[in-house]
């Protein structure tokens, strides 16, 4: 079965035929919950594109602990790092069943050279990612633990029903691989939050019911 590309950026805007040709060469790839597809390190030379599912983008210290980068869902890609020959730079592990087209390096060079607003929409995301990262590492620099989380909060809150509302149900782990911190430091952090009035967490949904402390 043929991959459909048209709808997912970068690939918007691509002529017709460049995407049928790439689409082409694109592999189908189904991968089950807590599979490491990328391990940081390693030499391969693919590109994926999520058709559905979710993954982890994380690094890893040499006593294990992890550090998450990043969450990508449909629509998203990862692998694009490896145009410089590089080794991976970052894990990834699926943390729900998964789809990927999956886009060999090769191919993936050749349209970039050929198709001047693929590259451009490629830098511009990589862009975006650094300036993430930037932000990532001025946070846990300059804020403290309290910090860290009550941003992560805001950050991953959308408005439901006048609500804020986390709608991903992350566990306090992965929480804690977030913001750089402890699993114990997130627990007792989310309780007093939740005993001073400021969250309510349900069915490990947080809903944001007033404007979080400054402090902690």
């Amino acid at each position: 079965m043929p991959v459909d590309l048209k709808d997912i950026p970068p690939f918007r805007g691509l002529r017709e035929e460049k995407l049928r040709a790439l689409a082409a060469k694109a592999v189908l790839q189904s991968v089950p919950k807590n599979v490491t597809v990328i391990i940081e390190g390693e030499f391969t030379r693919s590109l994926y594109v999520i058709l559905s599912g979710k993954v982890r983008v994380y690094l890893n210290d040499e006593n294990g602990k992890e550090l998450v980068l990043d969450v990508k869902g449909p629509g998203e890609y990862f692998g694009e790092m490896a145009l410089d020959e590089g080794p991976r730079s970052a894990s990834v592990v699926t943390i729900e069943p998964s789809q990927f087209a999956v886009i060999s390096m090769a191919d993936f060079r050749a349209a970039l050279i050929e198709e001047p607003e693929l590259a451009l929409q490629v830098i511009t995301n990589l862009i975006q990612m650094t300036r993430g990262l930037n932000e990532n590492v001025k946070s846990l620099a300059l804020l403290d633990v309290y910090g860290r989380v009550a941003r992560m909060l805001l950050d991953l809150a959308v408005e439901q029903g006048g609500n804020h509302v986390i709608p991903e149900k992350l566990t306090q782990q992965e929480m804690a691989n977030k913001v750089g911190t402890s699993r114990e430091v997130i627990n007792r952090i989310l309780r007093d939050l939740t005993t001073g009035g400021y969250i309510k967490v349900e069915d490990k949904k947080i809903t944001i019911i007033k404007r979080l402390p400054s402090k902690y």
